[in-house]
């Protein structure tokens, strides 16, 4: 260890040791960032600490409040806003080495684990049992933790809702290292104030988060994906309120505009089973059986018939639902080096054709290619600004010049346009550091305010993440 740094960080070897404590730049690179596309967003920390358990974590929380020291929490570093990266002049705190499942209850179908559980992990071990945990935000390296203090949501929210709706209890170490219990192994709580719910959605800001209780359901019997395809965008978020009206609950419906779907199949060297119209509809569903999947998808069709579609593509098998939400799930990654920033607006379902006109409005007038894809029944839409046109199989850079001076008004345009629809700037990726100019804007700066006061009595030092949110 650096002999200038050994004196500043002494306790923090004698809590974690010096495995578990980074101080070399080499080694906290990966640390300084998130997944948001820009790089210039990131901030190398003076060290990267990295606890085994809650006890650990407390007494990191009482030697920065002490030395007033910020320090930022960190999960799997999958966030899209920047809500990870640190402040100069502080530590980051990755909870990666708190990965264990603790229990996984058959008898009250809830799981006990640690914050640093990665997705891809608990969904193999809660599979094994027969349960289900259905919240998907999209990327599986994500923790538990982060999703917790994001409140993530993804396309089943529509039908299962999003993080919050399956957290029953939480461990959580308070700025001051003090460590608290809230809720439990219940499925009601009307005891006192909800400071569970507090502390999910609060981005590592009040408290960090280091065990958690997740209630788990049985499993789907039967799964199809059905997309359908439209002439315009306004036909096909037509189609989600007469689902609703017929009562219909899929588990996922998103909306996807054809241009962008051409980009993900020359990149990935596959073929989406559609060719057909503008704008399609990716439906899954499912059911206690494959008959009344079946069922719901024939309403479903009849629907669809209703606003110009001839035929709707059915993917009735594992292998073919694979293949859609393989070229889906990788459109970010096939424009990836080219975005400048990921919008998560959300609206009311029924506002979405407006805002996408305006999306394209936009687009026309400053010749700026902007992608849109979301979650159309939950109305969560997902613009991602492109520094380069996609023309002919080959990409064509816009001079940094331009897009630098035309970016800011086309993300001030469209926020705008969605406080006017009624709706936010963010549905499930959270304000982090990259928003957080627009958050007095979205919900009034009397509210923030009142965020602050509730900052304020649970960090009054300001050390837990700072500089996030507001």
């Amino acid at each position: 260890m650096k002999k200038q740094l050994f004196h500043q960080f002494e306790e923090l070897y004698k809590i974690v040791g010096e495995k578990n404590l980074l101080i070399k730049e080499e080694q906290m690179l990966d640390y300084s960032h998130d997944e948001f596309p820009d790089s210039r967003i990131s901030q190398v920390p003076l060290a990267v600490v990295k606890p085994v358990n809650t006890h650990q974590v407390s007494e990191i929380l009482k030697w920065a409040n002490k030395a007033n020291i910020p320090v930022t929490p960190r999960g799997g570093g999958t966030g899209l806003c920047g809500g990870c990266i640190p402040v100069p002049g502080g530590i980051v705190l990755s909870l990666e080495d708190m990965n264990h499942i603790i229990e996984i209850d058959c008898d009250n179908r809830m799981a006990v684990v640690e914050a640093g559980v990665r997705l891809m992990d608990f969904y193999e071990a809660v599979e094994k049992e027969n349960l289900f945990f259905p919240p998907h935000p999209g990327d599986e390296s994500a923790t538990i933790g982060g999703v917790i203090a994001t409140n993530a949501g993804g396309a089943r929210a529509v039908k299962y809702g999003v993080v919050r709706n399956f957290v029953k209890g939480i461990e959580v170490v308070l700025p001051d290292g003090e460590i608290i219990q809230l809720g439990g192994k219940v499925l009601k709580n009307s005891t006192g104030y909800s400071l569970l719910h507090l502390m999910i959605g609060s981005e590592g800001t009040l408290g960090i988060v280091t065990k958690a209780i997740l209630n788990l359901i049985p499993p789907p019997k039967a799964q199809m994906t059905l997309i359908a395809p439209f002439y315009d965008l306004e036909n096909a978020i037509q189609v989600v309120p007469g689902l609703a009206k017929a009562g219909i609950l899929p588990m996922a419906v998103e909306f996807i505009e054809v241009e962008t779907i051409r980009v993900a199949e020359d990149f990935l060297k596959k073929k989406w089973p559609c060719q057909e119209g503008k704008a399609h509809l990716m439906i899954i569903l499912d059911g206690t059986s494959d008959d009344e999947v079946l069922r719901v998808a024939e309403q479903i069709g009849i629907l669809c018939g209703e606003f110009g579609v001839r035929d709707v593509f059915v993917a009735d098998t594992p292998k073919k639902q694979r293949e859609i939400l393989e070229i889906r799930s990788n459109i970010y990654e096939t424009i990836k080096k080219y975005v400048i920033e990921i919008l998560d607006i959300v609206l009311p379902p029924s506002a979405i054709p407006g805002h996408v006109n305006t999306v394209h409005r936009l687009s026309r007038k400053h010749n700026m290619w902007l992608p849109t894809f979301g979650h159309a029944a939950d109305g969560n839409v997902h613009t991602l600004p492109l520094r380069a046109h996609y023309l002919e199989g080959k990409w064509k850079e816009i001079p940094e010049f331009q897009w630098k001076e035309i970016y800011p008004r086309v993300r001030k345009a469209l926020h705008d346009d969605a406080r006017k629809r009624g709706g936010l700037v963010s549905g499930e990726h959270g304000i982090g550091l990259v928003k957080k100019e627009y958050l007095d804007g979205a919900v009034g700066s009397n509210v923030v305010g009142k965020m602050r006061l509730i900052k304020k009595v649970f960090d009054p030092n300001g050390v837990l993440n700072p500089g996030k949110i507001f």
